[in-house]
């Protein structure tokens, strides 16, 4: 979710599932300033929400900025019939150690019935 998304998001309402694991962190004085300007703003929304969703397209972001790094190894051809190289960069790795942890933190949630 890009931030404009994120924006409509808060003024909607709405969140998605959470893990049971809590993440502390300690902000610098200007985030920290901008972060309780936007609890302000958006009364709907607790500090928290907000850390998580901003997070969340943050992360976003970085792997849309990782860059593909062709293999050797061609996987599919394009339009043209031209070769499509695996990725060999970090986007792969990232991927697959998400589904990891994903797996993990699922695991721990409660059953529901």
């Amino acid at each position: 979710m890009g931030f404009r998304e994120l924006l409509d998001a808060w003024r909607t309402g709405g969140t998605s599932p959470r893990t049971l694991t809590e993440y502390a962190v300690r902000l610098p004085l200007d985030d920290a300033a901008r972060l309780d300007a936007l609890a302000e703003m958006f009364p709907g929304r607790t500090r928290e929400q907000l850390i998580t969703e901003l997070l969340g397209s943050a992360l976003d972001e970085v792997v849309s900025a990782m860059p593909y790094e062709p293999g050797s190894k061609v996987i599919s051809t394009d339009d043209q019939g031209d070769p499509v190289y695996e990725d060999t960069g970090l986007t792969p790795r990232l991927i697959d150690l998400t589904r990891k942890h994903k797996k993990r933190l699922q695991a721990s949630l409660p059953k529901s019935k």
